[in-house]
């Protein structure tokens, strides 16, 4: 009985350690696509002033994350291959860990890229390797619950961030106050940013230490050390997180799942055909999953929820509290998520996920619509204040209006002016009620981006979504469109936030942690690790292309048109979902193969 108990408190000790090291690994990716939101300010405002960078180069070190994450997403796969998945993550760990000191202690523009650079790498390391290690490491009980975790510390990790920035944010305000009218104050508040900036990025540096440290000490994934020909390893690797009994099933699947169990060269061999439906079918399934999880939405939603809300109609105030709200909520659905998903299964909130999303989009796509039909194109107006390829205008007002040949009722009017040089094109937006309005102030060296070395890599693979700077050094300004309408009304704004918070809800519920099973878990073991990476380099691309393409489409076509074409590609997620991904709910890696190659 005593022996019974032992091996019981065992089996869960190391069940939750596998599942805490795992869990820290999806914080370090939360972290890592969040941290720099809060930083950002503070590193503009003190690094400019310190080092002389320019904009551009500050554009680079924000973007620098996405080479590295490509770049390692690429080959994540087949390193995991090669080294095996817990050396890949220990790796993934240093990385991150060394990302921070090179980072808050830099002194000049090639620290910060190369630190981005890092931290990019080990995210897409993260976003491939531990996935991977939890969807082989866990049995069929528990692997939606430990997938699901790495996507709850993850929106975790985002908040974390947020509340960091938020903590400095307060104690940079603090020193503004009390320095106010001081000889020396602009000295003081320029050491307080540089001080921010560094301190937000070491506060994040012990996850990265515990994950890296714990990552020495779990045990090997089960399907690797099978796939090298360690027989024993890999079910003393089993038995670490399952019964006795357990554990010799899931060896002996392991065997007959294999299609050549001969064992040539200490390695388990393979003579299928690759082009064969047992690979092709889940790895077009993943695919498609992958690419429509990034076609709702998620990532600009959450990136422009601000802007969203105001152009709904809300204050500028209540906008910014709906921030904090998308992601506080989107971390307590995740939590709803982790309880359902080993109970209702994947397919189920995949396909009830998607449903709601598209119900919430169209809704807001609706409301959006409703409020841009009055607008009114006032281009020709700018154009006659273009002087030497540029164009500054003070203020957005009555007499502006008035001036363009817009009669004014009192009612406060929003401005949308989209204008571009040569491919590049940008957007922006007043309203007349905003008292503290900026002025609008084009210029060519302000909108077209000098080239970078991430823009030509990604020209080289061809993949760059964005526009290539050598056709737009030499182009006029033309102003596409100046469309003026009257702001929403409140009530549009609230009804606006219902549907992005209900969104919100069905994506956390729903996607946000499933897409994370369909990954690791429809892909069968041969292919399994390069499939992922070239599944997440398909979902890093379309998030890019999306983020490339909605400031142009919401300045031409409203967000009504935005929000559409999102409810459009989430219709044919929710299609793969009801009617093509089978349920693996409670079926171990080796059935959910045998099911796509046609065995029981």
């Amino acid at each position: 009985m005593n022996t019974e108990n032992k091996d019981s408190k065992r089996l869960v000790f190391n069940m939750r350690y596998l599942l805490f090291i795992a869990g820290l690994g999806g914080l370090l990716y939360g972290i890592d696509v969040g941290i720099i939101a809060g930083a950002l300010p503070y590193l503009e405002s003190s690094a400019s002033v310190a080092w002389k960078l320019s904009a551009q180069q500050l554009s680079f070190v924000v973007a620098a994350v996405l080479l590295g994450s490509v770049l390692s997403s690429l080959f994540a796969g087949m390193l995991s291959d090669l080294f095996g998945r817990r050396a890949i993550m220990v790796l993934s760990g240093i990385l991150f860990t060394l990302s921070i000191p090179v980072i808050a202690l830099a002194s000049g523009y090639t620290p910060l890229l190369l630190g981005r650079l890092l931290q990019g790498v080990s995210g897409g390391l993260i976003g491939v390797v531990v996935p991977l290690y939890l969807a082989e490491g866990l049995g069929a009980s528990n692997r939606g619950k430990g997938t699901g975790l790495f996507q709850l510390l993850l929106t975790i990790g985002l908040v974390l961030a947020a509340l960091i920035g938020l903590f400095y944010a307060n104690k940079v305000e603090g020193v503004e106050k009390a320095v106010a009218g001081a000889m020396d104050a602009a000295d003081k508040i320029l050491v307080a940013k540089d001080s921010a900036w560094r301190s937000i990025f070491w506060m994040s540096i012990s996850p990265g230490i515990i994950f890296t440290i714990g990552a020495f000490f779990i045990s090997e994934s089960p399907r690797w050390l099978f796939q090298k020909g360690k027989f024993e390893t890999a079910l003393k690797a089993l038995r670490k997180t399952r019964t006795e009994e357990e554990a010799t099933i899931e060896f002996k699947e392991m065997e007959a799942s294999a299609v050549a169990p001969k064992v040539e060269g200490g390695k388990v061999s393979y003579k299928d055909s690759l082009l064969s439906k047992k690979y092709v079918v889940p790895f077009i399934l993943a695919c498609v999953i992958l690419a429509c999880n990034q076609a709702t939405g998620i990532n600009s939603i959450l990136a422009y929820i601000v802007n969203i809300l105001n152009n709904a109609g809300l204050p500028g105030s209540i906008a910014n509290w709906g921030d904090l709200s998308v992601k506080s909520l989107n971390v307590i659905m995740t939590v709803v998520a982790v309880i359902l998903v080993d109970r209702k299964g994947r397919k189920f909130l995949l396909s009830m996920g998607s449903g709601g999303i598209v119900v919430s989009l169209l809704v807001a796509g609706m409301l959006f619509w409703r409020s841009e039909q009055g607008q009114v194109d006032i281009k020709a107006h700018f154009e006659t204040m273009i002087q030497e390829n540029s164009l500054i205008v003070p203020v957005i007002d009555d007499e502006l209006l008035l001036r363009a040949g817009i009669p004014t009722d009192g009612r406060a009017q929003q401005l949308t002016l989209v204008y571009s040089y040569g491919p590049f094109t940008d957007v922006q937006t007043r309203r007349t009620d905003d008292v503290y309005q900026k002025e609008i102030k084009i210029n060519l060296e302000d909108t077209v981006q000098k080239d970078s070395v991430i823009g030509k890599f990604f020209r080289k693979i061809h993949l760059n979504p964005f526009a290539d700077p050598a056709k737009g050094v030499s182009a006029e300004l033309v102003i596409e469109k100046a469309l003026i309408g009257a702001v929403p009304s409140i009530t549009n704004g609230w009804l606006t936030a219902i549907c992005i918070l209900a969104f919100i809800s069905f994506y956390a519920a729903g996607p946000g942690v499933c897409v994370w099973l369909a990954l690791s878990e429809l892909m069968p073991t041969r292919i399994r690790s390069n499939g992922m990476s070239i599944a997440l380099l398909l979902n890093q691309f379309v998030s890019t292309t999306i983020a490339a393409v909605f400031l142009p489409m919401v300045g031409n076509y409203g967000y009504a048109a935005m929000f559409f074409f999102w409810a459009g590609c989430t219709v044919i997620y929710f299609i793969t979902a009801a009617f093509f991904l089978p349920e693996t709910k409670g079926k171990t890696l080796e059935e959910i193969e045998a099911h796509f190659g046609g065995r029981s």
